[in-house]
């Protein structure tokens, strides 16, 4: 007797791209946030694309035309708006990447790990062929691989925004927020607090503890940032008329003067922005002063400074997950 066998329908068949097994169970448990974290990505995107394509141009317009139209009933006020409209969205813009990592820690803390521990679906899933570290890999890979897809975008929509109205905006490169909007820090941030919220889940297995654990290590990582970014790559340091009057579009640090007696003193404004080489004389000489110094980053260091606190941000989000799979698997062993 020979047995019949029947071709699978290709309709039927699975497709080989298509999410299966935990990878599928995570898109699917997660779904609502992601749909929101993909609103959030568009409606930023279009913000910003409006004011690449159409907002910058507008203002220009704006300036330019305010002189002719001063005396018009309500011109100026038209195109005050317009100037006013620009600067929300674009300072909106900045600032939802700037602040991009709280939401992430926010969310993690509260419903990546935490809450499938407190509702047992965990538990479930571990019966379920599915081994605890497997579970944890999904857990991280589709919200990490959406949110450096996301903020990958933003970055350099943000990049183009702010090479094509730095006229415009009315901030400095070295501004904190924008700063982090401007590079691959606000990526390194996102992942950053994506895995402390799933540490934070794992430790305290209760979704509104977990989210506040999130949130206060995340505020602590930032802080830290800011306070100590100007420190991860060498400053400049000027003597002279060249620390009396720095670049326009550099990032001062300290200004500091040697007086006469040769004691050198820091944080001392004396003498700065004297607009002629006889005027920073005359100030010296009544003030008892030899000589100036400032240390100060130029826009050139923005790039190494980004570079080296995203790798410091990288290396602790790896050292963040480790550890979130070695507690997994005590717990779990």
């Amino acid at each position: 007797m020979t047995a019949v066998t029947t071709a699978r329908p290709l309709a039927e068949r699975p497709s080989p791209l298509k999410p299966r097994g935990a990878v599928w169970a995570a898109l699917k448990l997660h779904r609502t946030p992601l749909r929101i974290w993909c609103a959030l990505v568009a409606l930023t995107a279009a913000g910003m694309v409006w004011a690449y394509a159409l907002g910058a141009d507008a203002v220009r317009e704006w300036s330019h035309s305010v002189a002719s139209c001063a005396m018009a009933t309500g011109c100026v006020d038209t195109l005050d708006g317009t100037y006013e409209f620009y600067d929300l969205v674009t300072g909106l813009a900045t600032s939802a990447i700037a602040y991009l990592p709280y939401l992430v820690a926010a969310w993690a803390g509260a419903t990546l790990v935490a809450r499938d521990l407190e509702s047992g679906t965990s538990a479930l899933a571990w019966t379920q062929s599915v081994t605890p570290a497997r579970w944890l890999a999904a857990q991280l890979a589709v919200p990490a691989a959406l949110i450096t897809a996301g903020t990958t975008v933003l970055v350099l929509l943000h990049r183009l925004v702010w090479a094509d109205g730095r006229d415009l905006l009315g901030v400095d490169w070295y501004n904190s927020d924008v700063f982090r909007a401007n590079g691959p820090v606000a990526v390194g941030s996102a992942l950053c607090a994506l895995a402390v919220g799933a540490l934070a889940g794992l430790l305290m297995r209760r979704t509104l503890p977990a989210l506040g654990l999130a949130l206060v290590v995340t505020v602590a990582v930032h802080t830290l940032g800011d306070l100590y970014r100007v420190s991860l790559w060498p400053s400049v340091t000027v003597t002279g008329a060249a620390a009396s009057n720095l670049p326009a579009d550099a990032a001062p640090l300290e200004h500091g003067v040697i007086l006469t007696s040769g004691e050198r003193i820091g944080n001392n404004l004396a003498c700065v922005d004297n607009d002629t080489a006889v005027d920073l004389n005359r100030c010296m000489s009544k003030n008892g002063i030899s000589d100036l110094w400032a240390t100060y980053h130029p826009p050139s260091h923005f790039w190494p400074l980004q570079l080296t606190e995203s790798a410091i941000l990288l290396t602790l989000t790896a050292l963040v997950v480790f550890l979130t799979f070695r507690v997994l698997k005590r717990r779990t062993a």
